[in-house]
């Protein structure tokens, strides 16, 4: 019996060797004729002609690259360019954070997230304040006031807080920053979901803390903006670990 599983193993590897490498090329085709997102792909069957490969190692190649987001089936209408967006990386994250099963490594876990975005984002505002205009300000300013005005009638308002920070980094024009931002947001919104987590024990202290943040960035207070936003992160990771305890 030992001998067969080897044996059956031995046949299986090159398998796997294959469909990784199906996946390569079918990328490779995709940057080679230059395919922009939403564009079809040829047929399965001038997929097997080009690659000479038959139409279940395609369709396996397909699957995982559609897992990928890189790759869009449509059944019934043809297999199209996905849009490379980082839809696996946040279920992927979500999925790490939700396994560290205790509260201690789960708190940890969040941790680690919100220690990455702190220093993405600590970075970001150095950059975008040599840029940002007074009517960009004005327009965070706004969304400043709409979460006042929600915290005071007891509303909720997680949407507001990610409406202004992506509001912030508009003016880099970077398209990479809100995808990433928005990855992390995602896995602490789905994990908070999970554990059933309460909102915002404090709306009035988070609506200050991103008041200071405006604030800094309208006197050209780059280093003052770096220490609004720490103070930020500070509050979401006590956050963090007080829903983690049950403590409200």
């Amino acid at each position: 019996m030992r001998r067969m599983a080897e044996e059956t193993g031995s046949r299986r590897r090159p398998e796997r060797r294959v469909s990784s490498q199906i996946q390569r090329e079918v990328t490779q085709l995709i940057l080679d004729r230059r395919l922009r997102a939403g564009a079809p792909l040829p047929t399965e069957t001038e997929l097997m002609n080009d690659l000479g490969v038959s139409r279940n190692s395609v369709r396996e190649a397909l699957k995982a690259l559609q897992a990928l987001d890189i790759v869009d089936i449509r059944h019934g209408y043809g297999t199209y360019v996905g849009q490379a967006s980082l839809t696996p990386f946040a279920d992927g994250l979500t999925f790490r954070t939700l396994a560290r099963q205790d509260d201690t490594n789960e708190t940890g876990a969040l941790a680690e997230i919100l220690q990455v975005r702190e220093v993405l984002e600590e970075g970001l505002i150095h950059r975008v304040a040599a840029v940002l205009t007074e009517a960009e300000l004005d327009r965070l300013e706004a969304v400043v006031a709409e979460m006042e005005e929600a915290g005071r009638a007891g509303r909720p308002f997680p949407e507001l807080d990610r409406e202004f920070h992506e509001l912030l980094y508009a003016p880099l024009g970077n398209a990479l920053v809100p995808q990433l931002l928005g990855a992390f947001w995602t896995v602490f919104s789905r994990v908070a979901g999970v554990r059933g987590w309460t909102d915002d024990p404090a709306p009035g202290v988070t609506v200050r803390r991103h008041r200071d943040i405006v604030t800094a960035l309208r006197a050209r207070d780059v280093e003052a903006a770096q220490r609004a936003m720490a103070d930020h992160f500070r509050g979401i990771e006590a956050r963090a670990a007080q829903a983690s305890r049950g403590v409200s």
